[in-house]
């Protein structure tokens, strides 16, 4: 109970601080603050912590969100025939897509190269050509 009228006394400090008035009653020898004073006084500690988790949802959390939401999409629409790079910056074309594999077909002499699914970074709009005239 002890405990309680400290943390009431710290918040009620903050709340006289920032404008807000408070009544207290007495019990006893000791005073006791109100019930409405009680609930402001929450409210007004409790503030800044909202709104810090509401910037950080829209600054932070909610675009993530987005992206692994669109990158996720892109992976699922993987088809043959699609150019695609990989994270490690290696370009080919798909040939084989199962489960969580895919088959790419890399470089001049058309060699093949298994990664994971997870592993495409992005899908190239722009064809390149295999042959060793647009490689060099």
């Amino acid at each position: 109970m002890e405990l309680i009228y400290k943390l009431m006394g710290i918040t009620m400090a903050f709340a006289e601080d920032t404008g807000v008035t408070d009544t207290l009653e007495t019990v006893g020898e000791q005073a006791v603050p109100g019930t409405g004073d009680i609930i402001i006084s929450t409210l007004f500690s409790l503030a800044p912590m909202i709104a810090l988790f509401a910037i950080m949802y829209f600054m932070m959390i909610r675009p993530e969100k987005k992206r692994k939401k669109k990158e996720q999409e892109m992976l699922a629409a993987l088809k043959h025939g699609d150019r695609v790079c990989t994270i490690g910056g290696i370009y080919g074309t798909i040939t084989n897509i199962k489960d969580d594999t895919i088959t790419l077909v890399v470089g001049r002499e058309n060699m093949t190269m298994v990664v994971a699914r997870w592993a495409i970074r992005s899908v190239e709009d722009v064809s390149i050509e295999n042959d060793s005239e647009a490689l060099n």
